[in-house]
């Protein structure tokens, strides 16, 4: 199961192992569990500490990892391959007394929560999934009252049609869904803990002001706090989810001298990185509500979620952006119930069905090259009477038996039966008929829209609510400076998002250094 390269890396991992675990295994005569004792006996050929047994569970193929002599264990139903590989090493090292990595109050946290058991479905090709599953996994170690089962979709697809499971991550608790969508430790506690959001808040309040306060994790915003920190200014990067748009990005190709990497890892070493400045704080799972000009004691006031604040003496608005939604009737009905906005997460869960892409351009088109390989049939519903994809996308899109295009739709409802997709409804812009598909699946692929909301009136933004910015990343407030997906620049890149927040963080230096003259003066 292993190349030799992956056992040499899982032994080193293994060294920091600190107490004994057993592999409990729920195995029979299937081929998935012939390739499941092979993956284990090579885990515990990696390390003296680990030994393999066999128990009877529900799910077969399934194995626990359990710390020897004690109550903590976690589960996993399926091969945890692909993305999810870096889940089951974690698992192992966490289960095997490596601490996990949270903050004193986050774990105090989650030991005080009440016993409970969970279940999340995931997907080995879904880039969001492994988040939930570390942090599950995560809380099943702090606290053995916790119980978390991990199930791959693919190996137990019975499971996944009898609970309607159209969208990954899904998590279930006590036998009922409990959430979906990529979630974090705190995000689990803010829906778990009753106190938590008013703690948040208390602690966002205590805070001293900031010279640089960046709102957003994203590219632009760990660039603008590193860049800051560089400077030894006191800075703080408040985000709902460090990584913003990337952590949804599969592949990334295009950015200078890094061949490959994918969204979710890159995400993680931006924080890494950012996280090596003592002069940053980093404050997860912050939603900011609004932008108060500063008041007479030079002061800017970010007030976020659940009513806490933070201060600083100039801004960096980095906020970016998220999927832009059709907005017909039907597509909140049955989202994640068939209408969902990632192909590489939720395409294994439609194999073999009909589906429908929304969007002509590049994203759309690379969406439908993929999901060929997986579903039944793809239809490509455009709005204009032209594909804006990429030439080479759109030579390969012609090569697929199973994709149709169709141009000049206007997507006019997402049908259903109460419980999921069942068709799509849309106008031929051409003739004026109105037409419908049979489709499973709805993949919405058209665009971003900047997250601006949160600003109101306070900044000057375009008719695309994206903030105005000038050469310097300088908004219409004096001291506040904004980069990245959330302006208006043309170009939403990566490359391009870094470069701004470079560029707003000296521009806010500069700003102090005088505001500071002006001051003493």
């Amino acid at each position: 199961m292993l190349d030799a390269t992956l056992t040499a890396q899982l032994k080193q991992y293994l060294e920091l192992l600190r107490e004994p675990i057993v592999l409990a295994a729920s195995l029979d005569d299937s081929q998935k569990s012939s390739e499941t004792r092979e993956l284990l006996d090579e885990i515990a050929a990696c390390s003296d500490k680990i030994s393999v047994t066999e128990e009877p569970d529900g799910r077969t193929p399934s194995f626990a990892i359990r710390r020897a002599g004690t109550d903590i264990a976690v589960r996993f139903a399926g091969l945890p391959l692909g993305h999810e590989f870096t889940s089951l090493v974690l698992a192992l090292l966490q289960v095997g007394g490596h601490p996990v990595k949270v903050d004193d109050a986050t774990a105090a946290a989650v030991k005080a929560l009440p016993p409970r058991e969970f279940t999340t479905y995931m997907s080995l090709t879904c880039q969001n999934c492994p988040t939930v599953v570390q942090a599950l996994n995560a809380m099943a170690v702090l606290n053995p009252g916790i119980k978390h089962t991990v199930v791959e979709g693919g190996v137990f697809q019975a499971e996944i049609a009898a609970r309607n499971i159209l969208a990954v991550p899904t998590v279930y608790s006590e036998g009922e869904p409990f959430a979906s969508g990529r979630m974090d430790i705190p995000d689990f506690l803010a829906q778990l803990d009753t106190g938590a959001e008013a703690r948040l808040a208390d602690d966002l309040d205590a805070r001293e002001p900031y010279e640089v306060l960046v709102v957003g994790g994203g590219p632009a915003g760990a660039t603008a706090a590193i860049y800051s920190a560089r400077k030894g200014i006191r800075t703080a990067v408040a985000a709902d989810k460090f990584g913003g748009q990337v952590l949804d990005t599969m592949s990334i190709e295009n950015f200078v001298t890094v061949a490959h990497t994918e969204g979710p890892r890159f995400a993680a070493q931006l924080e890494e990185h950012v996280a090596q400045h003592e002069a940053v704080d980093i404050l997860k799972g912050v939603r900011a509500t609004g932008l108060q000009p500063a008041g007479a004691d030079g002061l800017f006031t970010v007030e976020f979620e659940g009513g806490g604040t933070l201060k600083g003496r100039s801004v960096i608005v980095s906020t970016g952006a998220r999927w832009r939604t059709m907005g017909v009737p039907g597509e909140e009905e049955y989202r994640n119930k068939g209408v969902t906005f990632c192909p590489h997460c939720d395409g294994p869960l439609f194999k073999g069905k009909r589906i429908a892409v929304i969007g002509g351009g590049n994203s759309g088109i690379e969406a439908a090259i993929d999901l060929a390989g997986v579903v039944g049939h793809v239809s490509v519903l455009e709005f204009t009477d032209r594909l804006a994809a990429d030439d080479v996308l759109l030579s390969k899109l012609a090569s697929l038996p199973n994709v149709e295009v169709i141009r000049n739709a206007a997507t006019t409802e997402v049908l259903g039966d109460g419980a999921q997709v069942t068709g799509l409804a849309y106008t031929d812009r051409t003739s004026g008929e109105a037409k419908q598909l049979d489709v499973n699946g709805v993949f919405v692929q058209i665009g971003l829209l900047p997250n601006t909301d949160w600003l109101g009136d306070a900044l000057k933004l375009n008719d695309r609510k994206e903030v105005v910015v000038d050469s310097r990343g300088a908004t219409s407030m004096r001291g506040v400076y904004a980069a990245g997906d959330c302006t208006d620049v043309p170009f939403k890149q990566i490359l391009i998002a870094m470069g701004a927040g470079a560029t707003a963080s000296l521009s806010s230096f500069d700003h102090l250094i005088r505001a500071s003259v002006l001051r003493a003066a």
